[in-house]
């Protein structure tokens, strides 16, 4: 039985105009209260419903921790409370521009209230421990000085990376002297390797000193803190779980970290960001390389090559999702941030806002971090977003591929806009961006309508304000909705659009000179792109489900295959089609099709003048079928495997006879 749900709305205070009836039909609410302060004078209001027993959605981010407390107390005090949510409609689309229409401002907060109805996908969580074992790695008066800050929570080990004078040591950690050469591993499974380790010796009068040198040597730790001042152990270090670096530009740093760091100890949930279907990866086959999409893009490198698929360590993968935004088959896809929810969350704003202005919004995917920050800043101190501008936050913009950007355009937008948080991000997303550019150009649409913006541009309206545009239905996996997106956008079909090089669409092309119809092409292709025909030798191809992998290119003995990234959006492209075929050669015995006529007759021709196929028949032999072949071996008048003449069988009457 469905609950009943009260949405509470606030003017903040009257800084704020509300379609109330929208908003509530958005919410599918049975009741809607209107005041002017809820996080103030009418927070009696808050409490009254909280109090209650219907569920309470209550259009405020900005004070969301202050109702969850206020639900609290009321749990607490009455051992009962209305089930909470909240949702910030104020900043995104209630403060705008003095000339902003209000119709488009009611029209995307209802867009906005409509969407976080939707069920959100889970994820599958792992357990990690963490037993506290920390590795500190530095110069030694760093060292020894962030060894004293967490000592009391970590078992420490000091490898200090000078020659500096150390004064007595402390029981609560162990002091060694070495070179880090290299890192692995994330939280409560780090691997750090030593070249010249040398371990402080305690002993003894006087100055302290290093025992013998090893040439090599390896630790494992469950946190790892990097004082050495020069590049991080590990790229994109921020996403490291349990690596620790400073910034020898900043001070203060050894006590930032630490307190941090004293915390990582116990046991911890990671978040299983992605899934992995492992018979869908176009990675390799048969020791040759194909899609390395995923490996080139993943900034936290936690993606290796396993032989014919990829693997991805969940301890190190941070979720940003690159890896499935090129991905060309969906081998990787993300469990939060699934191309299903995107695109339904993408369908449910436009439908509502357009049924509310009749009109297409434009659309800007940020970060609910830095770019959900500059949101929030535009709205209170300059003019907001744009009033037909409806945001969509993620965890990362680099989870946003040119399919996301299709399918927004497929939803009904008439403009798809990115706000990264910083150049790195920017450099992440370029390539779908340019890819999703590169198919607007085969429309009548301009490829401007996709683009990366600063913060500063999301108050700026757009070209295309007022613009209508019609949905198409969003059904299938991402290359279906990028086709048929791409489909109903386009003046015409009958011409490829041209892709730029490693689009994960297009043809091959083969120099039929070179190709010998062997087929190793055919046998390796992992989407099944291409095929060989039942009755003769040729190479058939369906366009769609290329994924331009090159393990064809590669595996090509002639190298006769070559590479087009185009997009075919006729209905040629869904059909196989013949590439490269020739007439099969057929039997000189029993006439059966067997081989490639040009290549038997290439063998013929190269072999008639050799001394141990003249003046003999053995040249026939290659003309045969294998059936044919082995009689003839066998039983021909010059067979080389021939027997004798085999006697006559004699029975019981040539004895009586004789």
């Amino acid at each position: 039985m469905t609950a009943h749900k009260t949405l509470l709305l606030c003017t903040c205070d009257k800084s704020q105009s509300l379609d109330q009836k929208a908003l509530q039909t958005a919410a599918g609410a049975e009741q809607v209260i209107v005041v002017d302060q809820l996080c103030g004078n009418d927070m009696k209001t808050a409490a009254e419903h909280l109090g209650g027993r219907s569920d309470v959605l209550i259009a405020c981010g900005q004070q969301a921790a202050l109702f969850e407390r206020l639900s609290e107390d009321i749990q607490a005090e009455l051992q009962h409370a209305a089930p909470l949510s909240t949702i910030d409609i104020r900043d995104r689309a209630g403060w705008g521009a003095p000339d902003a229409n209000p119709k488009r401002l009611h029209a995307k907060q209802a867009a906005l209230m409509a969407a976080a109805q939707l069920t959100a996908p889970t994820a599958p969580v792992k357990t990690i421990q963490s037993s506290g074992v920390c590795c500190i790695v530095g110069p030694t008066d760093q060292a020894i000085r962030m060894a004293e800050l967490v000592q009391d929570e970590l078992g420490v080990t000091c490898v200090v990376t000078d020659s500096g004078p150390i004064q007595l040591p402390s029981a609560g950690y162990d002091v060694a002297k070495g070179q880090l050469t290299a890192a692995h591993g994330a939280l409560g499974n780090f691997s750090l390797e030593f070249a010249q380790l040398q371990t402080l010796n305690p002993a003894g009068r006087g100055e302290l000193g290093y025992g013998d040198v090893k040439a090599t040597a390896r630790s494992e730790c469950d946190v790892f803190i990097d004082l050495r001042g020069g590049a991080p152990a590990f790229p994109s270090y921020q996403k490291r779980n349990g690596y620790f670096w400073a910034d020898p530009e900043k001070t203060g740093e050894l006590e930032r970290i630490a307190l941090t760091a004293r915390e990582r100890v116990g046991e911890f949930e990671k978040t299983v960001f992605f899934h992995l279907e492992e018979s869908l990866c176009a990675h390799s086959r048969a020791h040759q390389t194909g899609c390395t999409r995923c490996l080139d893009v993943c900034p936290t490198e936690a993606i290796f090559s396993a032989g014919d698929h990829i693997q991805i360590d969940s301890d190190i993968c941070a979720g940003c999702g690159s890896c499935a935004a090129v991905c060309p088959t969906s081998a990787v896809t993300m469990n939060e941030t699934s191309f299903e929810a995107i695109t339904r969350n993408l369908e449910v704003m436009a439908r509502v806002y357009r049924e509310q202005v009749s009109e297409a919004p434009r659309l800007v995917f940020h970060t609910l971090g830095a770019g959900a920050e500059a949101i929030a800043y535009l709205a209170r101190y300059d003019e907001g977003l744009a009033d037909d501008l409806i945001p969509l936050g993620l965890e990362h913009t680099d989870r946003i591929g040119h399919a996301e950007i299709m399918a927004a355009f497929g939803a009904g937008y008439a403009e798809v806009l990115i706000l990264a948080d910083n150049e790195i991000d920017r450099r992440a997303v370029a390539a779908e961006v340019e890819l999703a550019q590169a198919m607007l150009r085969g429309t009548r649409n301009s490829p401007s309508r996709v683009r990366v913006i600063e913060a500063i541009e999301l108050g700026a309206a757009g070209d295309n304000a007022g613009r209508v545009s019609q949905p198409v239905l969003l059904v299938g996996g991402r290359r279906d909705v990028t086709r048929v997106t791409a489909a109903a956008m386009a003046d015409s079909i009958e011409a490829p659009i041209p892709l730029p090089v490693g689009a994960p669409y297009g043809a091959i092309e083969i120099d039929s000179d070179k190709c010998t119809l062997c087929l190793a092409c055919v046998s390796l292709c992992p989407t099944g792109a291409l095929g060989d025909h039942p009755d003769r030798p040729e190479v058939q191809f369906t366009e769609n489900a290329c994924v331009q992998c090159g393990i064809c290119q590669s595996t090509c003995p002639e190298t006769a295959i070559t590479l087009k990234p185009q997009l075919d959006l006729s209905k040629d492209a869904l059909s196989a089609r013949a590439l490269h075929g020739e007439e099969p050669f057929e039997c000189i015995k029993c006439g059966t099709p067997f081989g490639v006529a040009s290549t038997i007759n290439r063998i013929v021709e190269k072999l008639e003048s050799h001394w141990m196929y003249s003046n003999t028949d053995n040249v026939q032999l290659i003309k045969m079928c294998d059936d044919c072949r082995v009689k003839s071996q066998y039983h021909g008048d010059n067979a080389p495997m021939a027997g004798g003449e085999r006697p006559r069988v004699r029975t019981r009457d040539d004895y009586l006879d004789s």
